[in-house]
């Protein structure tokens, strides 16, 4: 498949500024790839879907408030910083993207926070872009993070034109989120409620969890025609014993085991045994998953709508099918049904 087959005209008023009011009130896209059949329905809906047995594999990654806005020793220019990774806890070092780059050489100090309580010295250039910065922080760890917590804004992708809100802390994350680490939130998986949770969990349905790190690659483009020389960013990802028991048993039944997400996905897909079986796993993935692919764990998935030529659509036309994603993609369009981030939701049986 080439980038190009990939493209359809969004306009820019369908690009969602806002959640829903309520995480499960969005509207719900049900995709039917046997029949072909699209159903238009609200997301609490996605209870009819499933039944006792049935598993949602859910990523229970957190986002950081990973932007800081600072300003430049000497000059005083405003210098936006990135927060990626944390690559030595001890030291304080962090990788990290600067905007403007130019600006910015080994050696500068950058200030944060009205009393220029935090300050860091970039002692790295990794790329163009990228920086390492070395915190200089007397206090505990623990002191440090809750600084970052407070200095920190929520990473709201770039194409949300409106400033962050005081809502968008608790909005721009999941009700599963616990382990700290991302700088993108696992999208699909923000449109469940804990009530929804619940009344699935009484139907007899298993939530059970994985963790990917979703990073900024999930918004880089794709700059190949030729897919298959596109190179994913690596994203650090936990699949428990538990977990895969959990799904394991459920394949073994013919149960549905439905990815939320495709960050979720991204993870199932990258630790699974030559029978189909999902193994336990600690590491990293750079997998990337395009049409046609055979995917060996989920059978159902829940996806927001994703943007033009972007691989989280390829992923997921990977899963629907080119050609009914496609349709589905334009119906959407039609129906004015809210795309990226805090877009609506589609479930793919």
């Amino acid at each position: 498949m080439k980038l190009s087959d990939f493209k359809f005209n969004l306009p820019s008023e369908l690009i969602a500024e806002r959640p829903a009011a309520n995480r499960d009130e969005s509207r719900l896209m049900v995709l039917h790839r046997e029949t072909g059949e699209i159903e238009h329905k609200m997301f609490k809906n996605v209870l009819d879907y499933f039944d006792d047995g049935d598993v949602m594999v859910v990523n229970n990654t957190k986002v950081f408030p990973a932007r800081l806005y600072g300003t430049k020793e000497k000059t005083g220019a405003k210098i936006e910083v990135f927060l990626l990774r944390e690559l030595n806890r001890e030291a304080r070092l962090w990788d990290v993207l600067v905007d403007p780059a130019r600006k910015i050489r080994i050696g500068n100090k950058l200030y944060f926070g009205e009393d220029d309580n935090l300050v860091a010295e970039v002692i790295d250039n990794t790329t163009s872009r990228g920086r390492t910065l070395r915190f200089l922080f007397d206090g505990t760890y623990d002191e440090f993070k809750k600084t970052i917590e407070t200095l920190g804004e929520t990473p709201l992708p770039k194409l949300i034109k409106r400033p962050v809100e005081a809502e968008d802390r608790d909005r721009y994350q999941t009700v599963f989120a616990k382990r700290e680490g991302a700088v993108a939130a696992p999208t699909a998986g923000m449109h469940f409620s804990r009530e929804l949770v619940k009344r699935l969990e009484i139907k007899g349905v298993s939530f059970t969890e994985v963790t990917l790190h979703a990073g900024l690659g999930n918004f880089r483009s794709v700059d190949v025609e030729d897919l298959s020389k596109h190179k994913m960013d690596s994203e650090e990802f936990l699949i428990e014993e538990k977990a895969a028991r959990i799904v394991n048993q459920a394949k073994d039944k013919r149960k549905k085991v439905c990815a939320v997400g495709t960050t979720t996905m991204r993870a199932l897909e990258s630790s699974v045994s030559i029978s189909g079986q999902l193994k336990p796993y600690e590491g990293w993935t750079n997998k990337f998953i395009y049409p046609p692919y055979e995917f060996s764990v989920a059978n159902s998935m829940v996806s927001n709508f994703h943007l033009p030529q972007s691989t989280l659509m390829m992923m997921v036309a990977g899963f629907a099918g080119f050609d009914l994603l496609m349709k589905a993609y334009k119906t959407a369009v039609k129906e004015k049904y809210k795309f990226f981030t805090y877009g609506d939701a589609m479930l793919i049986l």
